[in-house]
């Protein structure tokens, strides 16, 4: 029977209660959003916090709004909140395609958005979707608020840049007319961890590649992003070979492993595979929302 070590409970009252508290106890408090990475995580010792300081309650986290050219995401909003979000979808179609393969209902209702980024797993869906996106994350701490990159919030396996002191409270993503994303992901079984997975945003200019974004998980992608391969696309035609050969540049410049989900070999060519995929279906939705006059749907 799997039982956690012995722990200590805090309910927050606010955010500058979770912070407070997080002052009090230290590097060894934890805070508990959702809960489905850190309790299993609990329950087999490989994490043994002295304390648990429960987020819950903050309302004020839980939101999904537009305002000033950006989708703003609370860190405690859940993956059916932002599923449901219609302005999400219309803005970011990437958002509803990751959420849509995320675990499963009962997992969606209760985990957080925030709860996932800071789990910080290698295979974490939402990490590749934010990082095509390039978004920004807010960071609040006793001292006030700071904000990174999608692409510079992860240091490493379970490692973010978030202090022992500091909450994740916010996801930014700038809006942008005539750009299209889309997200698409390979498992073993439904709502299961990616075998391999890529999401890809990008911004037209005429029939040419403005810019791009391109995100990768459970390949072994720096930072969750094919850098190089974006590099490769900006300025170059929206043409069939051109995505072909991105496809193959994110593939050269991952770094998969082998292990229970599959072959570094076969990895590396979902990379290649995945990442032409959504680069078209991106387009096309690009496409469409430059013909419907708005943003991507």
């Amino acid at each position: 029977m799997q039982v956690p070590a012995h722990v200590e409970y805090e309910k927050a009252a606010s955010l500058e209660d979770a912070l407070n508290l997080l002052v009090r106890y230290g590097p060894e408090a934890k805070i508990l959003a959702g809960g489905h990475s850190l309790i299993p995580m609990m329950k087999l010792r490989l994490v043994q916090p002295e304390v648990l300081i429960d987020i819950n309650g903050l309302t004020e986290l839980c939101h999904i709004t537009v305002t000033d050219s950006q989708l703003h995401i609370g860190a405690l909003a859940r993956h059916a909140q932002l599923l449901d979000s219609s302005a999400a979808g219309r803005h970011f179609a990437i958002l509803h395609d990751a959420e849509r393969v995320i675990a499963d209902p009962i997992v969606r209702n209760w985990g957080t958005i925030g709860g996932s980024l800071c789990q910080a797993d290698p295979s974490e869906d939402l990490s590749a979707a934010f990082a095509a996106l390039k978004g920004t994350m807010v960071i609040s701490g006793t001292g006030g608020s700071r904000t990174v990159s999608a692409r510079e919030f992860h240091t490493g396996p379970y490692e973010t840049v978030v202090g022992p002191a500091e909450v994740l409270t916010e996801i930014r993503v700038p809006l942008a007319h005539v750009s299209g994303s889309a997200y698409l992901k390979v498992a073993r079984r439904a709502g299961d961890w990616p075998v391999g997975a890529a999401g890809a945003a990008v911004w037209l200019d005429g029939d040419t590649i403005a810019d791009a974004g391109i995100g990768l998980t459970a390949v072994g992608a720096r930072h969750f992003a094919a850098a190089e391969a974006e590099e490769y696309l900006r300025g170059r035609p929206a043409a069939a070979d051109v995505l072909a050969r991105a496809g193959e540049i994110a593939a050269e410049n991952c770094r998969p492993v082998s292990d229970q989900r599959g072959p570094a070999d076969y990895k590396r060519h979902l990379a290649c595979e995945l990442t032409i995929r959504v680069l078209r279906t991106a387009l096309r939705r690009a496409r469409e929302n430059a013909a419907a006059g708005g943003y991507a749907a």
